[in-house]
């Protein structure tokens, strides 16, 4: 398999995944700019042109991070990645990835984004951030994971994203168990591997 990402950005959840299921994968780097890998153009991996993407195996092509996420789980069902299907405990699961990509992942891109001023940005994050850094604070609370003392890949996806915020100036410090659950994510070696993977620095 290749994961294809571009340092820090929503691909580390992927390679998160994929170190957890002890799977074997190449990563290929894109280049966020000219949408250029080692290999040539990245458009002719996705026309999206956005990461990660997974490249199977077989030559097809998955997109969406979540979804990815969803697959590399159920095809690694012995990593014990997603509870299993039916289950009201699967349910939370994905409702934790579709929070995550809908409500906050989307919303900190914002907070990257050239063309918004600071001040707007700082508004916007006021408005359309904070209470969902403080819903995550509320529901990790006396909690490991996000299913409780279960490592998912909802975790992964929500580490990957709430690693941003000093990227963007967003202060989370004064959450406790938000930042109880990042030291325990960064304290995995599937966390600490993928990272330094990246050429992203290992606190």
């Amino acid at each position: 398999m290749k994961l294809y990402y571009s340092p820090g950005s929503c691909g580390l959840a992927s390679q998160i995944a994929l170190r957890e299921a002890d799977q074997a994968f190449d990563l290929i780097k894109v280049d966020f700019k000219t949408k250029q890998t080692v290999e040539g153009d990245y458009y002719q991996v996705t026309p999206k042109g956005f990461v990660p993407a997974l490249k199977l195996d077989d030559g097809d092509i998955l997109t969406e991070g979540a979804v990815i996420l969803q697959w590399i789980a159920d095809h690694n069902p012995q990593a014990g990645l997603m509870p299993v299907f039916g289950s009201r405990e699967r349910y939370t699961a994905l409702e934790w990835l579709n929070f995550v990509a809908s409500d906050l992942h989307k919303n900190m891109a914002v907070m990257f984004s050239p063309v918004v001023d600071a001040g707007t940005k700082a508004r916007f994050a006021e408005a359309n951030l904070v209470n969902k850094f403080e819903y995550i604070e509320e529901k990790l609370t006396g909690r490991d994971y996000v299913l409780g003392q279960r490592f998912s890949i909802a975790d992964a996806y929500l580490y990957n994203v709430l690693s941003w915020t000093p990227r963007v100036n967003l202060d989370i410090t004064g959450y406790a168990a938000i930042q109880q659950f990042m030291a325990r994510m960064q304290a995995r070696p599937s966390v600490r591997a993928s990272l330094e993977a990246e050429g992203i620095a290992v606190a």
